[in-house]
Protein backbone atom coordinates (compact mmCIF):
# COMPACT_ATOMS: atom_id res chain seq x y z
CA UNK A 1 0.00 0.00 0.00
CA UNK A 2 1.41 3.42 -0.96
CA UNK A 3 2.09 6.22 1.54
CA UNK A 4 -0.81 8.20 0.09
CA UNK A 5 -3.26 5.33 0.54
CA UNK A 6 -1.94 4.65 4.06
CA UNK A 7 -2.55 8.23 5.18
CA UNK A 8 -5.94 8.27 3.51
CA UNK A 9 -7.02 5.12 5.35
CA UNK A 10 -5.62 6.44 8.62
CA UNK A 11 -7.54 9.72 8.23
CA UNK A 12 -10.77 7.77 7.70
CA UNK A 13 -10.08 5.61 10.74
CA UNK A 14 -9.34 8.58 12.98
CA UNK A 15 -12.51 10.39 11.94
CA UNK A 16 -14.65 7.29 12.53
CA UNK A 17 -13.02 6.30 15.84
CA UNK A 18 -15.82 6.15 18.42
CA UNK A 19 -13.32 6.51 21.29
CA UNK A 20 -12.75 10.15 20.37
CA UNK A 21 -15.07 11.59 23.00
CA UNK A 22 -14.31 15.22 22.29
CA UNK A 23 -13.30 15.42 18.68
CA UNK A 24 -16.37 13.68 17.25
CA UNK A 25 -18.79 16.50 18.24
CA UNK A 26 -16.07 19.00 17.34
CA UNK A 27 -15.95 17.53 13.84
CA UNK A 28 -19.70 18.06 13.52
CA UNK A 29 -19.27 21.64 14.79
CA UNK A 30 -16.50 22.31 12.27
CA UNK A 31 -18.66 20.93 9.44
CA UNK A 32 -21.55 23.11 10.62
CA UNK A 33 -19.26 26.16 10.56
CA UNK A 34 -18.30 25.53 6.95
CA UNK A 35 -21.94 24.83 6.00
CA UNK A 36 -23.24 28.03 7.61
CA UNK A 37 -20.48 30.17 6.11
CA UNK A 38 -21.01 28.83 2.60
CA UNK A 39 -24.80 29.16 2.84
CA UNK A 40 -24.47 32.81 3.87
CA UNK A 41 -22.04 33.55 1.04
CA UNK A 42 -24.05 31.82 -1.70
CA UNK A 43 -27.33 33.40 -0.61
CA UNK A 44 -25.69 36.85 -0.39
CA UNK A 45 -24.17 36.54 -3.87
CA UNK A 46 -27.37 35.08 -5.41
CA UNK A 47 -29.60 37.77 -3.89
CA UNK A 48 -27.25 40.57 -4.90
CA UNK A 49 -26.90 39.23 -8.45
CA UNK A 50 -30.65 38.78 -8.73
CA UNK A 51 -31.43 42.22 -7.36
CA UNK A 52 -28.91 43.94 -9.63
CA UNK A 53 -30.23 42.10 -12.69
CA UNK A 54 -33.84 42.92 -11.81
CA UNK A 55 -33.13 46.64 -11.46
CA UNK A 56 -31.08 46.68 -14.66
CA UNK A 57 -33.82 44.89 -16.59
CA UNK A 58 -36.46 47.33 -15.36
CA UNK A 59 -34.40 50.36 -16.35
CA UNK A 60 -33.32 48.87 -19.68
CA UNK A 61 -36.83 47.64 -20.58
CA UNK A 62 -38.03 51.23 -20.57
CA UNK A 63 -34.87 52.95 -21.73
CA UNK A 64 -32.55 50.45 -23.53
CA UNK A 65 -28.78 50.06 -23.02
CA UNK A 66 -27.64 53.01 -25.16
CA UNK A 67 -29.54 56.03 -26.40
CA UNK A 68 -28.78 58.32 -29.33
CA UNK A 69 -30.42 61.74 -29.24
CA UNK A 70 -29.86 65.29 -30.38
CA UNK A 71 -26.93 66.98 -28.68
CA UNK A 72 -29.20 69.58 -27.13
CA UNK A 73 -28.69 71.21 -23.74
CA UNK A 74 -32.42 71.12 -23.11
CA UNK A 75 -33.07 67.96 -21.05
CA UNK A 76 -36.86 68.24 -21.18
CA UNK A 77 -39.17 65.62 -22.64
CA UNK A 78 -39.62 67.73 -25.80
CA UNK A 79 -36.60 66.56 -27.84
CA UNK A 80 -35.22 68.24 -30.94
CA UNK A 81 -36.00 65.79 -33.78
CA UNK A 82 -33.65 64.29 -36.33
CA UNK A 83 -34.04 62.05 -39.37
CA UNK A 84 -34.19 58.35 -38.54
CA UNK A 85 -32.34 57.50 -41.79
CA UNK A 86 -28.80 58.01 -40.51
CA UNK A 87 -25.66 56.84 -42.34
CA UNK A 88 -24.34 55.08 -39.23
CA UNK A 89 -27.39 52.82 -38.78
CA UNK A 90 -25.99 50.10 -41.05
CA UNK A 91 -22.69 50.13 -39.16
CA UNK A 92 -24.48 49.75 -35.82
CA UNK A 93 -26.69 46.93 -37.07
CA UNK A 94 -23.61 45.08 -38.33
CA UNK A 95 -22.13 44.99 -34.82
CA UNK A 96 -22.69 41.43 -33.50
CA UNK A 97 -23.34 42.69 -29.95
CA UNK A 98 -26.11 45.11 -30.96
CA UNK A 99 -29.41 43.27 -30.70
CA UNK A 100 -31.89 45.88 -31.91
CA UNK A 101 -32.43 49.55 -32.73
CA UNK A 102 -35.67 51.18 -31.54
CA UNK A 103 -37.01 54.56 -32.63
CA UNK A 104 -38.96 56.75 -30.22
CA UNK A 105 -39.93 60.24 -29.16
CA UNK A 106 -41.52 61.79 -26.07
CA UNK A 107 -44.23 64.41 -25.57
CA UNK A 108 -45.43 66.12 -22.40
CA UNK A 109 -49.17 66.27 -21.80
CA UNK A 110 -51.90 66.47 -19.18
CA UNK A 111 -54.43 63.73 -18.47
CA UNK A 112 -57.79 64.96 -17.19
CA UNK A 113 -60.65 62.99 -15.71
CA UNK A 114 -63.84 64.28 -14.10
CA UNK A 115 -62.11 65.03 -10.81
CA UNK A 116 -58.37 64.44 -11.39
CA UNK A 117 -55.60 66.14 -13.37
CA UNK A 118 -52.15 64.59 -13.76
CA UNK A 119 -49.06 65.43 -15.80
CA UNK A 120 -47.88 62.70 -18.15
CA UNK A 121 -45.04 61.96 -20.58
CA UNK A 122 -46.06 60.10 -23.70
CA UNK A 123 -43.36 57.87 -25.11
CA UNK A 124 -44.07 57.19 -28.75
CA UNK A 125 -42.91 53.81 -30.05
CA UNK A 126 -43.25 51.96 -33.35
CA UNK A 127 -42.93 48.40 -34.61
CA UNK A 128 -39.21 48.36 -33.75
CA UNK A 129 -40.06 48.30 -30.01
CA UNK A 130 -38.98 45.01 -28.38
CA UNK A 131 -42.02 43.84 -26.40
CA UNK A 132 -40.24 40.73 -25.14
CA UNK A 133 -38.17 43.00 -22.88
CA UNK A 134 -41.05 45.14 -21.64
CA UNK A 135 -43.89 42.61 -21.75
CA UNK A 136 -43.10 41.15 -18.31
CA UNK A 137 -44.06 44.51 -16.78
CA UNK A 138 -47.62 44.45 -18.15
CA UNK A 139 -49.94 43.48 -15.29
CA UNK A 140 -53.28 44.01 -17.04
CA UNK A 141 -54.48 44.17 -20.63
CA UNK A 142 -52.17 43.78 -23.59
CA UNK A 143 -49.37 45.54 -25.51
CA UNK A 144 -50.07 48.33 -27.99
CA UNK A 145 -50.86 47.49 -31.59
CA UNK A 146 -48.82 49.99 -33.62
CA UNK A 147 -48.60 48.00 -36.85
CA UNK A 148 -51.75 49.37 -38.51
CA UNK A 149 -51.79 51.78 -41.44
CA UNK A 150 -53.31 54.54 -39.31
CA UNK A 151 -51.85 55.88 -36.08
CA UNK A 152 -53.14 53.81 -33.17
CA UNK A 153 -55.27 55.54 -30.52
CA UNK A 154 -54.28 53.02 -27.86
CA UNK A 155 -52.30 53.89 -24.74
CA UNK A 156 -50.46 51.85 -22.11
CA UNK A 157 -50.33 53.57 -18.71
CA UNK A 158 -48.65 52.68 -15.42
CA UNK A 159 -50.40 51.24 -12.39
CA UNK A 160 -49.46 54.41 -10.46
CA UNK A 161 -51.26 56.64 -12.96
CA UNK A 162 -54.13 54.17 -13.15
CA UNK A 163 -54.70 54.42 -9.39
CA UNK A 164 -54.30 58.20 -9.26
CA UNK A 165 -56.69 58.80 -12.15
CA UNK A 166 -58.97 55.84 -11.33
CA UNK A 167 -58.69 54.53 -14.87
CA UNK A 168 -58.80 50.89 -15.95
CA UNK A 169 -58.31 48.87 -19.13
CA UNK A 170 -60.94 49.89 -21.66
CA UNK A 171 -61.44 53.42 -20.29
CA UNK A 172 -60.96 56.53 -22.36
CA UNK A 173 -57.97 58.69 -21.49
CA UNK A 174 -58.39 62.38 -22.37
CA UNK A 175 -55.01 64.00 -22.89
CA UNK A 176 -54.30 67.69 -23.46
CA UNK A 177 -51.15 69.31 -24.84
CA UNK A 178 -50.11 72.86 -24.05
CA UNK A 179 -48.80 74.23 -27.35
CA UNK A 180 -49.73 76.71 -30.02
CA UNK A 181 -52.44 75.88 -30.86
CA UNK A 182 -53.42 73.67 -27.86
CA UNK A 183 -54.37 70.13 -28.83
CA UNK A 184 -56.32 67.24 -27.33
CA UNK A 185 -56.33 63.50 -27.97
CA UNK A 186 -58.57 60.72 -26.73
CA UNK A 187 -56.76 57.43 -26.16
CA UNK A 188 -58.17 54.04 -25.17
CA UNK A 189 -56.33 52.26 -22.36
CA UNK A 190 -55.40 48.77 -23.59
CA UNK A 191 -52.92 47.85 -20.88
CA UNK A 192 -51.43 48.74 -17.52
CA UNK A 193 -47.77 48.22 -16.67
CA UNK A 194 -45.74 48.30 -13.47
CA UNK A 195 -41.95 48.47 -13.35
CA UNK A 196 -41.66 49.36 -9.66
CA UNK A 197 -39.39 52.26 -10.67
CA UNK A 198 -40.91 55.62 -9.64
CA UNK A 199 -38.86 57.35 -12.39
CA UNK A 200 -41.09 55.59 -14.93
CA UNK A 201 -44.31 54.65 -13.18
CA UNK A 202 -45.15 58.16 -12.01
CA UNK A 203 -45.12 59.78 -15.45
CA UNK A 204 -44.58 57.59 -18.52
CA UNK A 205 -47.22 56.15 -20.85
CA UNK A 206 -46.66 54.35 -24.17
CA UNK A 207 -48.43 55.41 -27.38
CA UNK A 208 -47.97 55.08 -31.13
CA UNK A 209 -44.97 57.12 -32.32
CA UNK A 210 -47.10 58.53 -35.15
CA UNK A 211 -49.32 60.25 -32.60
CA UNK A 212 -46.33 62.17 -31.22
CA UNK A 213 -45.18 63.02 -34.74
CA UNK A 214 -48.62 64.43 -35.61
CA UNK A 215 -48.80 66.45 -32.40
CA UNK A 216 -45.39 67.98 -33.19
CA UNK A 217 -46.18 68.47 -36.91
CA UNK A 218 -43.26 66.24 -37.86
CA UNK A 219 -43.07 64.06 -40.94
CA UNK A 220 -42.82 60.28 -40.57
CA UNK A 221 -39.01 60.23 -40.78
CA UNK A 222 -38.40 62.47 -37.77
CA UNK A 223 -37.81 60.89 -34.36
CA UNK A 224 -36.68 62.08 -30.95
CA UNK A 225 -34.08 59.38 -30.44
CA UNK A 226 -32.75 55.91 -31.16
CA UNK A 227 -32.55 53.27 -28.43
CA UNK A 228 -29.98 50.50 -28.77
CA UNK A 229 -30.32 47.10 -27.12
CA UNK A 230 -27.25 44.88 -26.78
CA UNK A 231 -26.86 41.17 -26.07
CA UNK A 232 -24.69 41.43 -22.95
CA UNK A 233 -24.87 44.13 -20.28
CA UNK A 234 -21.22 43.53 -19.34
CA UNK A 235 -20.29 44.91 -22.78
CA UNK A 236 -22.22 48.15 -22.35
CA UNK A 237 -19.11 50.33 -22.01
CA UNK A 238 -17.40 48.67 -24.98
CA UNK A 239 -20.43 48.91 -27.28
CA UNK A 240 -21.25 52.38 -25.93
CA UNK A 241 -17.83 53.62 -26.99
CA UNK A 242 -18.31 52.00 -30.41
CA UNK A 243 -21.58 53.90 -30.86
CA UNK A 244 -20.01 57.15 -29.64
CA UNK A 245 -17.13 56.77 -32.10
CA UNK A 246 -19.60 56.38 -34.95
CA UNK A 247 -21.57 59.42 -33.77
CA UNK A 248 -18.34 61.44 -33.82
CA UNK A 249 -17.64 60.31 -37.37
CA UNK A 250 -21.13 61.47 -38.34
CA UNK A 251 -20.57 64.87 -36.72
CA UNK A 252 -17.27 65.30 -38.58
CA UNK A 253 -18.99 64.39 -41.83
CA UNK A 254 -21.74 66.92 -41.15
CA UNK A 255 -19.20 69.68 -40.49
CA UNK A 256 -17.29 68.82 -43.65
CA UNK A 257 -20.45 68.92 -45.73
CA UNK A 258 -21.60 72.22 -44.27
CA UNK A 259 -18.20 73.84 -44.77
CA UNK A 260 -17.87 72.58 -48.34
CA UNK A 261 -21.37 73.41 -49.50
CA UNK A 262 -23.20 76.37 -48.02
CA UNK A 263 -26.56 75.06 -49.25
CA UNK A 264 -26.41 72.35 -46.55
CA UNK A 265 -25.85 74.80 -43.72
CA UNK A 266 -29.56 75.43 -43.14
CA UNK A 267 -30.68 71.80 -43.49
CA UNK A 268 -28.01 69.99 -41.47
CA UNK A 269 -27.69 71.87 -38.21
CA UNK A 270 -27.73 69.18 -35.53
CA UNK A 271 -25.20 66.92 -33.89
CA UNK A 272 -26.01 63.64 -32.21
CA UNK A 273 -24.83 62.25 -28.91
CA UNK A 274 -24.76 58.70 -27.58
CA UNK A 275 -25.20 57.89 -23.88
CA UNK A 276 -25.26 54.58 -22.04
CA UNK A 277 -28.05 53.94 -19.56
CA UNK A 278 -25.40 54.21 -16.82
CA UNK A 279 -24.70 57.79 -17.91
CA UNK A 280 -28.39 58.69 -18.21
CA UNK A 281 -29.27 57.37 -14.73
CA UNK A 282 -25.96 57.52 -12.82
CA UNK A 283 -27.64 57.63 -9.39
CA UNK A 284 -29.35 54.27 -9.96
CA UNK A 285 -26.25 52.47 -11.20
CA UNK A 286 -23.99 54.00 -8.56
CA UNK A 287 -26.45 52.72 -5.98
CA UNK A 288 -26.37 49.26 -7.59
CA UNK A 289 -22.56 49.30 -7.56
CA UNK A 290 -22.64 49.65 -3.77
CA UNK A 291 -24.14 46.14 -3.55
CA UNK A 292 -20.84 44.63 -4.71
CA UNK A 293 -18.95 46.42 -1.94
CA UNK A 294 -21.44 45.24 0.68
CA UNK A 295 -21.20 41.63 -0.51
CA UNK A 296 -17.39 41.70 -0.55
CA UNK A 297 -17.35 42.96 3.05
CA UNK A 298 -19.86 40.28 4.07
CA UNK A 299 -17.83 37.53 2.39
CA UNK A 300 -14.60 38.70 4.07
CA UNK A 301 -16.25 38.76 7.51
CA UNK A 302 -17.84 35.36 6.96
CA UNK A 303 -14.51 33.91 5.79
CA UNK A 304 -12.75 35.18 8.91
CA UNK A 305 -15.43 33.66 11.16
CA UNK A 306 -15.22 30.37 9.25
CA UNK A 307 -11.42 30.26 9.53
CA UNK A 308 -11.42 31.06 13.25
CA UNK A 309 -14.07 28.39 13.86
CA UNK A 310 -12.17 25.79 11.84
CA UNK A 311 -8.85 26.70 13.49
CA UNK A 312 -10.15 26.43 17.06
CA UNK A 313 -12.02 23.19 16.36
CA UNK A 314 -9.07 21.68 14.53
CA UNK A 315 -6.77 22.37 17.49
CA UNK A 316 -9.06 20.25 19.66
CA UNK A 317 -9.03 17.46 17.07
CA UNK A 318 -5.20 17.52 16.92
CA UNK A 319 -4.79 17.63 20.71
CA UNK A 320 -6.94 14.53 21.08
CA UNK A 321 -4.66 12.75 18.62
CA UNK A 322 -1.37 13.64 20.34
CA UNK A 323 -0.83 10.03 21.49
CA UNK A 324 -1.55 8.83 17.97
CA UNK A 325 1.09 11.24 16.67
CA UNK A 326 3.64 9.82 19.16
CA UNK A 327 2.86 6.26 18.15
CA UNK A 328 3.16 7.10 14.45
CA UNK A 329 6.50 8.82 15.04
CA UNK A 330 7.70 5.81 17.02
CA UNK A 331 6.79 3.62 14.06
CA UNK A 332 8.95 5.83 11.85
CA UNK A 333 6.42 8.12 10.18
CA UNK A 334 8.00 11.39 9.13
CA UNK A 335 6.71 14.85 10.07
CA UNK A 336 5.69 15.58 6.46
CA UNK A 337 3.57 12.45 6.33
CA UNK A 338 1.89 13.31 9.66
CA UNK A 339 1.18 16.78 8.31
CA UNK A 340 -0.34 15.22 5.22
CA UNK A 341 -2.45 12.92 7.41
CA UNK A 342 -4.02 15.84 9.29
CA UNK A 343 -4.54 17.79 6.09
CA UNK A 344 -6.49 14.77 4.83
CA UNK A 345 -8.64 15.00 7.95
CA UNK A 346 -9.10 18.75 7.44
CA UNK A 347 -9.93 18.25 3.77
CA UNK A 348 -12.58 15.63 4.59
CA UNK A 349 -14.23 17.96 7.11
CA UNK A 350 -14.16 20.91 4.73
CA UNK A 351 -15.44 18.92 1.73
CA UNK A 352 -18.26 17.46 3.80
CA UNK A 353 -19.22 21.00 4.85
CA UNK A 354 -19.00 22.28 1.27
CA UNK A 355 -21.24 19.52 -0.08
CA UNK A 356 -23.90 20.05 2.59
CA UNK A 357 -23.56 23.85 2.31
CA UNK A 358 -24.02 23.86 -1.47
CA UNK A 359 -27.07 21.60 -1.28
CA UNK A 360 -28.63 23.69 1.51
CA UNK A 361 -27.90 27.07 -0.11
CA UNK A 362 -29.09 26.03 -3.57
CA UNK A 363 -32.24 24.50 -2.08
CA UNK A 364 -33.04 27.71 -0.17
CA UNK A 365 -32.35 29.87 -3.22
CA UNK A 366 -34.42 27.62 -5.49
CA UNK A 367 -37.39 27.76 -3.13
CA UNK A 368 -37.20 31.56 -3.08
CA UNK A 369 -36.75 31.76 -6.85
CA UNK A 370 -39.67 29.42 -7.52
CA UNK A 371 -42.19 30.48 -4.86
CA UNK A 372 -41.11 34.04 -3.84
CA UNK A 373 -41.40 33.17 -0.14
CA UNK A 374 -39.70 36.35 1.12
CA UNK A 375 -41.65 39.44 0.07
CA UNK A 376 -40.48 43.05 -0.20
CA UNK A 377 -42.20 46.41 -0.34
CA UNK A 378 -41.92 47.48 -4.01
CA UNK A 379 -42.30 51.15 -3.03
CA UNK A 380 -39.01 50.88 -1.14
CA UNK A 381 -37.06 48.13 -2.92
CA UNK A 382 -38.50 48.43 -6.48
CA UNK A 383 -39.33 44.69 -6.46
CA UNK A 384 -42.09 42.77 -4.69
CA UNK A 385 -39.92 39.82 -3.58
CA UNK A 386 -36.29 38.94 -2.98
CA UNK A 387 -34.92 38.07 -6.45
CA UNK A 388 -32.46 35.21 -6.92
CA UNK A 389 -29.99 34.58 -9.73
CA UNK A 390 -27.37 31.83 -9.59
CA UNK A 391 -23.90 33.00 -10.57
CA UNK A 392 -22.19 29.64 -11.14
CA UNK A 393 -18.60 30.95 -11.63
CA UNK A 394 -18.77 32.91 -8.36
CA UNK A 395 -20.27 29.93 -6.48
CA UNK A 396 -17.43 27.73 -7.75
CA UNK A 397 -14.90 30.41 -6.76
CA UNK A 398 -16.41 30.59 -3.25
CA UNK A 399 -16.10 26.82 -2.83
CA UNK A 400 -12.51 26.80 -4.08
CA UNK A 401 -11.63 29.82 -1.95
CA UNK A 402 -12.99 28.33 1.27
CA UNK A 403 -11.26 25.01 0.61
CA UNK A 404 -7.90 26.62 -0.19
CA UNK A 405 -7.96 29.15 2.67
CA UNK A 406 -8.95 26.57 5.27
CA UNK A 407 -6.27 24.12 4.12
CA UNK A 408 -3.60 26.83 4.19
CA UNK A 409 -4.62 28.08 7.64
CA UNK A 410 -4.91 24.59 9.14
CA UNK A 411 -1.55 23.53 7.71
CA UNK A 412 0.27 25.83 10.16
CA UNK A 413 -0.87 24.24 13.47
CA UNK A 414 -0.70 20.77 11.92
CA UNK A 415 2.95 21.24 10.91
CA UNK A 416 3.93 22.84 14.23
CA UNK A 417 2.43 20.08 16.39
CA UNK A 418 3.65 17.28 14.14
CA UNK A 419 7.22 18.66 14.25
CA UNK A 420 7.56 19.60 17.94
CA UNK A 421 5.85 16.70 19.71
CA UNK A 422 8.34 14.03 20.83
CA UNK A 423 7.21 10.38 20.78
CA UNK A 424 7.83 9.83 24.56
CA UNK A 425 5.85 12.88 25.68
CA UNK A 426 3.11 12.21 23.16
CA UNK A 427 2.55 8.62 24.33
CA UNK A 428 2.36 9.77 27.97
CA UNK A 429 0.02 12.70 27.07
CA UNK A 430 -3.49 12.50 28.57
Amino acid sequence: MSSFQTQYQLSRALLKNKNNRYSRPIVHLAVAGVVLSLVIMIIAVSVTTGYKNQIRQKVIAMGSHIRISNNDLNYSYEPVPFDRQQPFVGTLEANPHIQKLQYYSTKVGIVKTDDQVEGIVLKGIDTSFLWSNFGQNIIAGQPLNVSGEEASKEILISSTLSKKLQLAVGDRCRTYFVQDPPRQRNFTIVGIYETGMPEYDEKFALVDLRQVQKLNDWDSNLVGGIEILIDDYDRIDEVGQFVKDNAQILQQAVRMQTSGDSTLTDTVTYQLKAETIKEIYPEIFEWIALFDTNVIVLIIITCIICLVTMLSNFFIIILEQVQTIGILKTLGMKTGNILQLFLFIAGKIILRGLIIGNVAAIAICWLQKAFHLVKLDPATYYVSYVPIDFNIPIIIALNAGILLLCILVLAVPSFYIAKHISPVKAIRFD
